[in-house]
Parts: C-alpha cells; structure tokens; sequence
C-alpha cells in the first residue's frame, strides 16, 4: 500500500495512457484504419472518433459491424488478435509525448506524489508503451483486460486504482482525455482534469478542463480537490 502524499490534500493522481500521456492515438488511427480496409471497407473519421477511450472488444466488434461482418466471438477475437499485431509493431519504439506530460510525471514523483497508469489498452501493449513512457512513475497500473469487462466508462477501472494505491478516490485527481475516460474517473469519485485532445468531452460533475498539462504542478492540482 502506498502512503498519501499528504494527511488531508493530494492522495494520487490516476493517468490515462492513450492521448493524454503520449498521442498514442495516431498509431491506433493507422491500426484501425489498416484493419478496416483488410476487410474490404472504410472508416469514416467520426466513426474513427467514436472509438477513441474504447476498449479492444468493443473495437473489433465496432469494425466488424462497419464492414457489415459477422460479429461472433470468433470473429471479435481474430480481428482483436490482428489489431493487437498491428499496434504492437506501431508501439515498439519511441511514442510522442503530449504537451507536458513528461514534465508533470517528473515533478509529481519528485513531490512523493502517488501515481497509478489506468488505460483501457490490454496489458501487453501497455507494456510496450512504458517502454516509452517509464514504469518507475507508477505504483499501480490498471490495464483493459484485467477489469473483468468493466471497462472505461464503467467506474470499476478507477476504483480498482485507487484500492491498489489504497487511497480515496475523493482525494484523487485523474488525467484524461475521451468521454469514456473522464467518465469512469468520474463515477469512482475522482476530481477529473479534462485535457481534450481528439474528440470533445462534454462538461460534467468533477470535471475540470485544460487546453494542456503545461504548467500544472502539486498546489494547482491540490487546489483542484472538493
């Protein structure tokens, strides 16, 4: 169990990955777009969009149904099992950072700020991007296929965070980018700083938004806390 950072104020700060850490959602964009075509058809941007914060099931089911495919688990897992391929060819190496990312990881671990990775994307490809990203940040990392189904905007991924950091989620702050993100974060009872990037996120309870991460340090996130 992780120690809060302090008695009364910041307990965690809970990352999503894809978007809002590094702007991992072009190489998704070249996966689902490549997977698509295999199948004879094509995406649309918005359809593209409606996918952002969605986890690897709901994609492939998405696609399949796009390409007027049957949608059987069979077909669900092969077309999941060809994107994993692809976006795992795309992430091993270099991933881009977002706008102040990296800076705000560095100075929340310098502060003794907990911190835990909460992403939709499965386990073997989040392991590749931390090869970018950096596995010492995190004290948790809560991965799409290890919530039981209970994907993002289900709270259960947030909640599950905040329990291995054994923190309350109303002294938390999450990072996130998508709908389906701030909603989870917000369902737990985390504050949600919004940092929109692909798509819109709609104004909501505990939602706080900023055009980027540049600048935020440990007081401004704490001034952020009910």
């Amino acid at each position: 169990m992780t120690e809060p950072s302090t008695p009364d104020g910041l307990a965690a700060v809970l990352w999503d990955m894809d978007g809002t850490l590094v702007d991992s959602e072009k190489l998704w964009d070249v996966a689902l777009y490549e997977a698509v075509e295999s199948l004879g058809g094509s995406l649309t941007e918005e359809q593209r969009l409606s996918l952002v914060g969605s986890n690897m099931d709901d994609t492939a089911a998405f696609l399949l149904e796009v390409c007027a495919r049957p949608v059987t688990p069979e077909s669900i897992a092969e077309m999941g099992e060809w994107i994993r391929r692809r976006t795992a060819n795309l992430f091993d190496g270099p991933l881009p950072w977002r706008p102040g990312a990296q800076e705000l990881l560095e100075l929340l671990r310098a502060n003794g700020v907990p911190m835990a990775l909460v992403t939709s994307t499965e386990r073997s490809l989040t392991e590749l991007a931390l090869n970018t990203i950096g596995r010492e940040y995190f004290a948790a990392t809560v991965c799409g296929d290890e919530v039981d189904g209970l994907n993002k905007p289900h709270a259960r991924p947030y909640q599950l965070a905040t329990e291995l950091l054994g923190v309350p989620a109303s002294r938390c702050v999450a990072i996130e980018d998508s709908p389906p993100g701030a909603a989870s974060a917000a369902a737990a009872g985390c504050t949600v700083v919004v940092i929109p990037n692909d798509v819109d996120v709609e104004p909501g309870e505990r939602r706080v938004f900023r055009s980027s991460l540049v600048g935020l340090d440990v007081p401004a996130l704490t001034a952020l806390l009910p």
